[in-house]
């Protein structure tokens, strides 16, 4: 079977004097990714004298709403200190799932169709960004992006098995505001990060 390697989290700052590190979670099933005896890819960020290729789930813990998570290789504050910043990578089954149907993984959505509520085709799904709301990258027919926020009211369905998720397109969301597109472009990003083209796109 196929399997896909997808980020699960960032190792913060160390807790504690016995190797415990805080989590910046980035999977929305954390307890099925950080559960007792998960063996974790690691990606130390550059510099880092980090040595260990997988880390072992020892013990998670919620403290209030943060993970705190003891690895079996990361014995010490000392260890932990030089695991700060190491992104944490997981191999799943290309298939799988998330337990909730609501939520979805990023590579299911990645090449999706885009269509507005009345059928117009907008572009293609290019990606994700994640923070405290999650988007939606869109790539258009003219080959800008949009970030729409990924929540129902604006993207009422997402039909896996159909390779299309539909957004409730607004004026400036996905299309270009009518002021927009008269803009005659030249070539520089303005502040929302699209950048601009020739023919007002």
């Amino acid at each position: 079977m196929e399997s896909i390697d997808v980020v699960v989290g960032r190792i913060g700052k160390p807790h504690g004097i016995r190797g415990e590190v805080t989590v910046d979670v980035r999977s929305d099933e954390p307890d099925r990714r950080f559960q007792v005896g998960a063996r974790l890819r690691t990606e130390p960020p550059l510099g880092s004298a980090f040595s260990h290729a997988t880390l072992t789930v020892r013990r998670p813990r919620w403290h209030q709403s943060t993970l705190l998570v003891a690895f079996d290789e990361i014995p010490d504050r000392s260890a932990a200190e030089s695991a700060r910043g190491v992104v944490l990578h997981a191999t799943i089954a290309a298939d799988e799932t998330p337990d909730d149907p609501d939520e979805f993984y990023d590579h299911q959505l990645e090449g999706l169709a885009a269509y507005d509520v009345d059928g117009t085709h907008l572009g293609e799904i290019a990606g994700l960004v994640h923070g405290a709301q999650d988007l939606l990258r869109v790539r258009t027919n003219e080959g800008r992006e949009a970030l729409v926020p990924f929540v129902a009211a604006l993207v009422p369905e997402v039909d896996l098995a159909g390779g299309r998720v539909v957004i409730a397109d607004r004026p400036g969301l996905v299309q270009p505001l009518p002021e927009d597109r008269d803009d005659e472009g030249d070539g520089r990003a303005d502040r929302k990060g699209r950048e601009h083209h020739e023919d007002g796109s």
